[in-house]
């Protein structure tokens, strides 16, 4: 059994940060579809400026979702550092 007694923040933070900017990515890809699509449907709704900020998405969201993504799991690694220094950290088993 190995316990794992600390997560360091900045590696939390790497990681989740590059996580959530695939997501985000994805997130953004769907948000500029839908943008896209809405601007195709409706061609007398005077939009000119909607598909560029449905492109604006796939830029903006990786960005958005990775910097929140990056703080949470610093204070989250924050917190269960706090936790595991009452409690003594997880158990894990690894072979």
């Amino acid at each position: 059994m190995t316990i794992v007694k600390r997560i360091s923040p900045g590696s939390a933070f790497k990681v989740a940060l590059v996580s959530y900017a695939i997501l985000g990515f994805i997130a953004g890809v769907f948000c500029s579809l839908i943008a896209l699509t809405g601007v195709s449907f409706a061609p007398h709704a005077h939009l000119p400026f909607a598909g560029a900020i449905g492109l604006f998405a796939v830029i903006v969201c990786p960005i958005v979702y990775g910097l929140i993504g990056g703080i949470a799991a610093v204070i989250g690694a924050l917190l269960y550092n706090l936790a595991a220094s009452w409690v003594g950290g997880l158990e894990v088993d690894i072979s």
